[in-house]
Parts: C-alpha cells; sequence; structure tokens
C-alpha cells in the first residue's frame, strides 16, 4: 500500500468498527499510529480493538469488519491468546489484538494513537506505555553472559555447519549469535542513539541508532555461516573489544580456524 491507501485503509476499519456499539475503541500502533515515520509500501497494519467485556471472541472471529479493499482474507489464525494475523489477497497484513478495557493491560506499546475512544483509554493506554518504558529500561543486560553465550554460540554454530549440520549452524550463528551481539551493541548506547531505537523488538532501527554496526553487521550475515561468524566476531572485537578475553578470543578463532578446514559446505 502506499501511504495514502494506508491511510484510507485504516478509516475504512475505523469506520466499520465505529457503528458496533460493542467497540470501545480502536487503537493504531506502530505506522498505524500516524506518528513518525509513518508508512509506506510495506507497511502492515497493527491495531488494538477495544471491546465490551465478552464480546472480545466475536471480532477475533468475524473478520467482517476488515475492509475488502485490499483483497479477501487468504489466511487467518490466532497468534496469541488475544492476537489474530490476517493476510490479505493483496499480500497486506493485518495484526490485531482484542481486549476489554481491563485487559489492555496486559499488553505492550510505544508508538500509539487513539483512533477511537469509548472507555477512557488515554488513560489506560499512558499507564500501559509507562510500564512499557520501565520494562524496557529494566537494568542492563548480564554482559559477562551475553558475550559468553555469543561466543560459544559462533563456535557451536560453525561447528555444526562443517559436519553437514548446515540449518543448526544458520540458527545458531545467524539468529542466536546475533540477538546476543545485538544486545551488546545496544549497551551503553548515549541516549540520543538509543531513541532511534524500537524498545519492543531490539532488532528493528539499529539502521538508524548504529549504522556503522548495522552495514557490518548486514555484510556479515550475507557470507557463508563459518565466515559470518568469523565476521560477527570482529564486529564484537571493532565495538566493545573490552567485553572479549583475548584468551576467549584465541580459542574462537582456532575453533572457526578449524571449521572452515573441514570443509563447511556453505562456504564453497
Amino acid at each position: 500500500m502506499i501511504p495514502a491507501e494506508h491511510l484510507a485503509f485504516t478509516a475504512a476499519i475505523r469506520a466499520n468498527l465505529e457503528r458496533d456499539t460493542d467497540v470501545l475503541g480502536l487503537v493504531g500502533l506502530g505506522s498505524t499510529s500516524g506518528l513518525p515515520p509513518g508508512p509506506d509500501a510495506f507497511s502492515d497494519h497493527d491495531l488494538f480493538v477495544v471491546t465490551r467485556p465478552g464480546a472480545q471472541q466475536r471480532y477475533r472471529d468475524g473478520l467482517g469488519w476488515i475492509p475488502a479493499s485490499a483483497g479477501p482474507v487468504a489466511l487467518a489464525f490466532r497468534e496469541t491468546a488475544h492476537g489474530v494475523k490476517v493476510l490479505l489477497g493483496s499480500g497486506h497484513l493485518v495484526e490485531f489484538a482484542v481486549f476489554d478495557p481491563d485487559e489492555l493491560g496486559l499488553a505492550r506499546v510505544n508508538r500509539y494513537a487513539i483512533l477511537l475512544d469509548r472507555a477512557d483509554l488515554a488513560t489506560r493506554l499512558a499507564r500501559v506505555r509507562d510500564a512499557t518504558v520501565a520494562s524496557a529500561a529494566g537494568g542492563r543486560p548480564d554482559l559477562a553472559w551475553q558475550t559468553g553465550q555469543f561466543l560459544t554460540n559462533l563456535v557451536a554454530g560453525a561447528g555444526r555447519a562443517a559436519r553437514g549440520e548446515r540449518l543448526s549452524g544458520h540458527q545458531l550463528v545467524r539468529v542466536s549469535a546475533l540477538a546476543h551481539l545485538v544486545t551488546l551493541l545496544r549497551d551503553g548506547l548515549a541516549a540520543e542513539a538509543a531513541s532511534a531505537l524500537d524498545d519492543l523488538d531490539p532488532m528493528r532501527r539499529l539502521e538508524q541508532a548504529l549504522p556503522g554496526a548495522a552495514r557490518e553487521l548486514d555484510e556479515a550475515l550475507r557470507r557463508p555461516v563459518v565466515e559470518s561468524a568469523r565476521g560477527l566476531l570482529a564486529i564484537l572485537v571493532g565495538h566493545r573489544g573490552e567485553l572479549v578475553p583475548a584468551a576467549a578470543r584465541g580459542a574462537v578463532e582456532l575453533a572457526l580456524a578449524r571449521a572452515a578446514r573441514a570443509g563447511d559446505p556453505t562456504a564453497r
């Protein structure tokens, strides 16, 4: 959807729900909130629908309130106890959760806008946002544990790839090790840079907060598994070298070299 279509789709959803007296509120999240950065061609719709107690299930099961302008429902499934994902025929994605007013306290939000309010949602969502911020700021990570997990994931992932367990190798290096590395890189950022990060998804907007490291990560992840592991190690050493004991670095480098000599099939 182009931004104008995204906005029109949001307005159509609001109009459909506003006619139903069981609907107490509608909240746009992320790019659906209208707050910057706005939607682009790849933005989905993220929403909270707030209903009278007991009416929630009707809006999870009955999807007639979703406009047909983006095509018929091609796939719909319950993602969480409260949330549903809907893929429309055009390829557009709608993700929503349905709560009664008291259940809103279970949610987590960052960017949001109240699009329909019949239940003092402003006060409730302000509390939810405060709780989200407090949770995200809840203490620094254990840097020694994160570093140890990162380094050992590299060793295990490269070894599995060299053994021929390529999929497990991909997962350990490109998913598990990457997650720990991102935690280490995010730690200690200056407030201005940290403000660009998403406080719900640690992988979001790294390109804005850590442009140099994000480019390096992208390049390393494009390589075969063992070379990718070497690249990720070099990134941690380059940006947070004080976290990597010299003996541990040497041991990891030996393990990665051994995996490379064994002939990682993905490196050919």
